[in-house]
């Protein structure tokens, strides 16, 4: 017992390290995760004091064994056998491809990332590029939601700085779990966007088995009361106007609901407009060359926030202008199907996202930019006077049609002045001894603003570029 026993130094190296690891795996790593894990469960209990909607326990639970739940399930299971048949490969290869859609869809949750970075940094970014306000909102009507059931925020899509607005703005009452696309998945994006709740949807899929993790993820999601927002125009607005609904998302819910049995599901209509969006003249020549490809090179990104920095230290930078977000009337999911069997039942996906998109327009916000775009497209070379006249006349129509219009200062003048300033200062309008004349190569820009309210008001024509057709977003 007692004799010495010689070792190479690399195999003791070797016998420490395994000794380490092993050490870590049974003792250390399990003590670590239940110091965070009750450090998280403390965090959460705190901020559902405050938080208008608690979040749910759903959210909340280990991202494997939610992966394990999801690839367990009894559909997905299914869509696995048929998957093996259809392909001809073994059932332990589509079960692994499962497993890998599932571990891609499934968020990695965290409290205090969402609402001690995720929130302040959404506030800092919406606060430091726009002045936002907040549009039509009747918070009573909000309130007499029932506790139990799923809110889904359903918005339109004007640009990336979306996610940081609703995000934001909806930090006082809930976390929002997002759907987002295949631009979420690179690095460093993945593991902050993630942990933030979203969860990553590969838009054009249609694999079958990826469709059906995917479909119990979401379904399951509500069924579990997580408060959701989803885009269901599929991608940015590459028109200005607010686009038709992809049913893809939607038909999850859908059918993943059994009136009487599933918790309610809502939708909460949301609408959003800017003075200017940040990506315009991208979407613009995007919809105009009839694709969804925006190619952005990563020097260009760094070029234009080193230049936008020197900007800001140069203290001649100004905000973009207004931001502002409506919500709108919310429909139940079971009102909605009491509605629809009293008249005759049929398919109910697509009347229902109808009805929820003809909501988000009816409260698209009215700002100065489009309205002064509207103007000046409808008739070039007008004075002051003129546009202030015009602009009286088109604000008062679409208060009458029921939109909401912000005004700054609610100063009608001061409002013109905006709008004018903001398309001057991008050279989209030009100014000669008191007349005002739009730079004919940017008039589609002008149009893609105006087009934002053409639907609140008969006398603004909505003006779409000739583009090829695209093909449907199966998945959003």
């Amino acid at each position: 017992m007692n004799t010495s026993v010689q070792l190479p130094l690399w195999v003791l190296l070797l016998l420490v390290a395994f000794s380490i690891v092993t050490f870590a795996s049974h003792f250390l790593f399990p003590s670590v995760r239940w110091f965070f894990r009750r450090r998280m469960e403390r965090v959460v209990a705190k901020l559902n004091t405050r938080l208008a909607r608690p979040i749910e326990p759903f959210k909340l639970a280990r991202r494997h064994d939610m992966i394990q739940r999801l690839i367990y399930d009894p559909e997905v299971a299914q869509a696995v056998e048929d998957h093996a048949c259809a392909e001809d490969i073994p059932h332990n290869v589509a079960f692994e491809a499962a497993h890998g859609y599932a571990r891609e869809i499934v968020p990695r949750f965290s409290a205090t990332v969402y609402f001690s970075f995720g929130a302040r940094l959404a506030k800092l970014v919406s606060r430091a590029f726009y002045r936002v306000r907040l549009g039509a909102f009747d918070e009573a009507r909000l309130e007499q939601i029932d506790q139990e059931a799923t809110i889904i925020f359903v918005i339109n899509h004007r640009s990336n700085i979306d996610y940081f607005l609703v995000g934001w703005l909806a930090a006082e009452r809930t976390s929002l779990s997002y759907a987002v696309g295949e631009w979420a998945r690179r690095w460093p994006l993945r593991a902050l966007i993630r942990s933030m709740g979203a969860y990553f949807i590969r838009r054009k899929s249609r694999n079958a088995l990826y469709r059906k993790v995917l479909a119990r993820y979401v379904q399951m999601a509500t069924n579990g009361g997580v408060t959701q927002a989803i885009f269901p125009e599929g991608g940015l607005s590459l028109t200005g106007e607010v686009g038709p609904p992809k049913l893809g998302l939607l038909n999850y819910i859908v059918t993943g609901f059994t009136s009487g049995k599933s918790r309610d599901v809502v939708f909460v209509p949301v609408a959003l407009n800017y003075d200017r969006v940040i990506e315009d003249r991208m979407l613009v020549a995007a919809g105009d060359g009839g694709h969804r490809k925006f190619r952005m090179r990563i020097r260009d990104v760094l070029r234009h926030i080193v230049k936008h920095f020197l900007v800001r230290i140069a203290g001649r930078f100004h905000r973009l202008g207004y931001a502002s977000v409506s919500f709108g009337a919310p429909l139940s999911m079971t009102e909605f199907l009491a509605g629809m069997s009293r008249n005759g039942g049929g398919n109910v996906t697509e009347p229902l996202a109808l009805e929820i998109m003809e909501r988000v327009r009816k409260v698209v916000p009215v700002l100065p930019v489009p309205v002064v775009s509207a103007i000046m497209l409808e008739k070039d070379g007008l004075n002051q006077d003129e546009i202030s006249d015009r602009f009286s006349t088109l604000v008062a129509d679409m208060e009458a049609h029921g939109a909401h219009v912000h005004m700054p200062r609610d100063d009608l003048d001061y409002a013109i002045e905006v709008g004018l300033r903001m398309l001057l200062l991008r050279q989209l309008i030009h100014e000669k001894e008191g007349i005002y004349q739009v730079n004919k190569e940017d008039r589609p820009i002008l149009e893609f603003y105006a087009n934002s309210i053409a639907h609140l008001s008969d006398a603004i024509t909505v003006v779409s570029p000739a583009k090829t057709e695209m093909p449907e977003n199966e998945t959003t």
